[in-house]
């Protein structure tokens, strides 16, 4: 089975545009001011950072599931680096805070997720191999 996924962007005016999913979810994207732009919405490269984040996110809660592990929640911060002369980003970072009690099984379960976050292979693929700091830390000391 493939899956496919669609996208539809229809320019708004100047550099602004929406773009969807094409099952009813959209959002804006636009240029910052130091670009010409008006700032309304992420850059489509900042979407994919986000898109990054929220990946390792969601696969982690996924894989967490499955595997029956109780944690209190994750906090995904994404760094990437695009040099002035290059086209895309050449490095990304991430720090990774996940609140639970079981680290080795915590641990396990990231180490999961960048296998299977499709985004993250994605990043792989185009080689951006994103570094990661995982802390994790006690249920009661979520801040």
């Amino acid at each position: 089975m493939v899956m496919l996924l669609k996208s539809n962007a229809v320019l708004v005016e100047k550099y602004r545009s929406i773009v969807d999913n094409d099952r009813g979810h959209s959002i804006v994207i636009d240029l910052p001011f130091e670009q010409g732009g008006d700032d309304t919405g992420p850059t489509s490269l900042e979407l994919a950072v986000m898109g990054l984040a929220g990946c390792v996110v969601t696969i982690y809660a996924l894989i967490a599931a499955k595997r029956r592990f109780d944690f209190n929640g994750m906090k995904v911060e994404v760094e990437a680096e695009k040099p002035d002369t290059e086209k895309t980003i050449t490095k990304a970072r991430g720090n990774v805070t996940i609140w639970a009690e079981d680290e080795k099984e915590a641990e396990t379960i990231f180490r999961l997720t960048l296998e299977n976050c499709p985004v993250g292979v994605l990043f792989e693929k185009a080689g951006i191999h994103p570094e990661w700091n995982l802390k994790i830390e006690k249920k009661g000391s979520r801040g």
